[in-house]
């Protein structure tokens, strides 16, 4: 927390602004070039005096949605109220649905045609996925809110399983969960939307309340995985990723051992391969029936 720096931050966001910036009549002469204390004051809901006490630097950090005031009044972007947020000592709100790819991530998939790639987020919500990887752990992307996540499906849909070995499910779990707490956490407390899925499955399946309750912690890198596929059978492969810098999505591509694996998949057409088989990711016969 630095209260001095975040006082300075926030008169240099407001001196940036002009009032036809935020929808307010440019009034009498100017002393200053930006809004005045007191406009920034009533644009955030707050009394100019405790306004003035935050460009000062007393008192002690703003609440979360004061501070969501002021970057809202301010017009600061993303990684301006990310900013805004450490210097009050405060986690950085994430976005309440985060499955916009990042640019970056799509030109790297779009150079990924041989290789079964896939776009996911922090809670396992599928952003995009080719048609190499499409082929191989079946379509999973399309889905909004909690039922995007994989973590979802696994733990209420049981045919989701069927995605790999009996023997290998529990290790599976346990990776889901310990990945799935360290990203809650980096979240913070007021994200709705990781909040509204934990609850969702700590209500719904006794498998991941016992897990969640042993509070381990284990964020996803390299992996070795195998997966049960309905028509080339046991595929092994190496899961490498990698993540954002705000860790809200990473890229994962597969890499089997037996390298003809991947032209086997390229002749496969995806809607077909799991149209009488129960989807890995929804747990749902028929989905392209």
């Amino acid at each position: 927390m630095d209260l001095a720096e975040l006082g300075e931050f926030l008169k240099s966001r407001r001196g940036r602004l002009r009032p036809a910036d935020v929808d307010l009549p440019p009034g009498t002469r100017r002393r200053v070039p930006g809004l005045r204390r007191d406009e920034v004051a009533r644009l955030a809901s707050m009394s100019v005096d405790y306004y003035s006490e935050l460009e000062q630097g007393r008192g002690q950090s703003p609440s979360e949605p004061v501070l969501h005031a002021l970057a809202r009044s301010l017009r600061l972007d993303c990684d301006e109220t990310d900013h805004l947020f450490h210097l009050a000592g405060r986690m950085p709100p994430f976005g309440a649905q985060p499955l916009l790819m990042q640019s970056a991530l799509r030109q790297l998939m779009e150079r990924l045609d041989d290789t079964p790639a896939m776009v996911i987020t922090d809670l396992h919500q599928v952003v995009m996925q080719n048609r190499a990887a499409e082929a191989l752990v079946g379509p999973q992307a399309g889905l909004t809110g909690i039922e995007a996540s994989f973590a979802y499906h696994w733990f209420t849909a049981p045919a989701t399983h069927d995605l790999y070995p009996a023997e290998d499910h529990d290790y599976h779990s346990r990776l889901l969960v310990s990945d799935l707490r360290a990203a809650v956490a980096r979240r913070g407390p007021s994200d709705q939307v990781s909040g509204e899925l934990v609850r969702h499955l700590l209500g719904a399946s006794e498998e991941f309340a016992e897990l969640w309750q042993a509070r381990e912690v284990a964020v996803r890198h390299e992996e070795y995985k195998r997966i049960a596929h309905p028509v080339v059978g046991l595929v092994k492969v190496t899961c490498n990723s990698i993540v954002t810098a705000d860790a809200c999505q990473r890229l994962l591509w597969f890499v089997p051992d037996d390298p003809d694996v991947v032209e086997r998949l390229r002749r496969l057409d995806p809607p077909e391969v799991w149209r009488n088989t129960p989807g890995p990711a929804f747990g749902r016969p028929g989905r392209w029936g």
